[in-house]
């Protein structure tokens, strides 16, 4: 019985998870810039165990049944994916995007600290789903199955956030040209964009 929400967890968690969102793309273009890296794979998994937890303890119920939280959650997530589009839009547009990024001086780790975790929280589909779903899914398995669904969910997180952040060095090759910097940039604007539309539809 433990096993099998075990590996529930591993495998509803690591399908929410791998969904293109805002928190991916932010965590992949950091590490093709290989900037602060590990603080952002490490802010990802503390956030997404956090939130694993809160949602199989039961806070996916309040959440529900706070509407008005959940609106002015969505109010702040809109507005913010909606500027971080602009600026990835702005980059895409700019052929020499990947140089200007060279020749700038990097984000100081409180910017990245502070985008990586507006990124984790401020979306509220990381609340609908992490929390509201798999909290709903987990919080009805009986007995220590509850426990270990939650564990399976918090490890596919782990393994996908630090495959996520440390594989992307070996597409380092690709990005070496300002082409593939646009291509990049312009469907992270897309993601935030369709991300900010859909928070209201």
């Amino acid at each position: 019985m433990e096993a099998t929400a075990f590996l529930k967890g591993i495998g509803l968690g690591g399908s929410l998870i791998v969904a293109i969102g805002s928190q991916n793309a932010y965590l992949l273009r950091q590490a093709l810039k290989r900037e602060f890296v590990i603080t952002c794979i490490s802010i990802c998994i503390i956030c997404d165990v956090v939130l694993i937890a809160a949602g199989v303890a039961g806070m996916g119920k309040l959440i529900i049944e706070a509407p008005a939280l959940l609106f002015w959650i969505k109010i702040a997530g809109a507005g913010f994916l909606f500027w971080y589009g602009l600026r990835a839009a702005r980059s895409a547009c700019n052929p020499s995007a990947m140089v200007d990024d060279q020749n700038n001086t990097a984000p100081d780790r409180k910017t990245v600290i502070a985008a990586m975790l507006a990124f984790s929280l401020l979306n509220p589909h990381v609340y609908l789903d992490t929390v509201v779903l798999l909290g709903s899914i987990g919080g009805q398995q009986p007995g220590d199955s509850r426990l270990y669904f939650a564990l399976g969910a918090m490890l596919a997180s782990i393994l996908w956030f630090s495959s996520l952040g440390l594989g992307a060095q070996y597409l380092r090759p690709v990005f070496s040209r300002p082409g593939a910097w646009r291509i990049l940039d312009g469907i992270i604007a897309l993601v935030m964009w369709s991300l900010a539309i859909s928070l209201f539809l």
